[in-house]
């Protein structure tokens, strides 16, 4: 295969892989030397850092949106903000909001983020923690602690879970990606999850 064809392929595959731009792609291919594996790396950063930028900028726009499934046996209502109508029409953004609310389905978060759980709550949890690991040195005992509340986060708040459509990586990254892909700001703002005969 010409070295021409092999350029044109990993363009097409990076682009189906990452949703970026031609001209992105382009670039994060030249920046990588080629490598398909680090070109989608060159991306990620690339999204994370206009993420970054975009996460000061007021996001009141958006939609409320529902998930039902197993024939009405279990249900979603989420609302995700973003920063203007035109983008909260964007097929990308329509996208996003069901995957979300699917996930919600499927996953069982409590909370959006780690910031939403109240203190109380995270108090007893690294009082738990700390009586478990009890008697060990205290270097030891801190970063056992730190590992389960990350662990316990990754349980319970959805930014932190693994994307139910794609495990290598969290709902976290999905977002900061979109965020790169739309150009404004995204909010998962809050959801509530019903199931037939559950407390919630």
């Amino acid at each position: 295969m010409s070295t021409e064809n092999s350029e044109k392929q990993n363009l097409v595959k990076l682009r189906e892989l990452t949703g970026a731009g031609m001209m992105e792609c382009k670039k994060a291919l030249t920046e990588a030397k080629g490598d398909l594996k680090e070109a989608q790396s060159v991306i990620r950063k690339k999204g994370l850092d206009i993420a970054k930028k975009k996460s000061t900028r007021e996001a009141k726009e958006g939609q409320i949106t529902t998930y039902i499934h197993g024939g009405g046996k279990l249900g979603v209502l989420v609302e995700i903000n973003c920063e203007t109508d035109f983008a909260a029409k964007n097929e990308l953004f329509q996208g996003f909001i069901r995957d979300i609310a699917m996930h919600i389905a499927a996953a069982h978060p409590l909370y959006v983020s780690q910031d939403n759980i109240p203190t109380d709550e995270l108090n007893k949890e690294k009082e738990a923690f700390e009586a478990e690991v009890a008697g060990k040195p205290e270097n030891v005992r801190e970063k056992i602690i730190q590992g389960k509340l990350s662990k316990r986060f990754e349980d319970i708040c959805l930014l932190n879970q693994k994307f139910v459509k794609d495990d290598s990586r969290t709902v976290q990254e999905y977002l900061t990606e979109t965020i790169a892909k739309i150009g404004e700001n995204i909010i998962i703002r809050r959801f509530i999850r019903f199931e037939v005969g559950g407390s919630n």
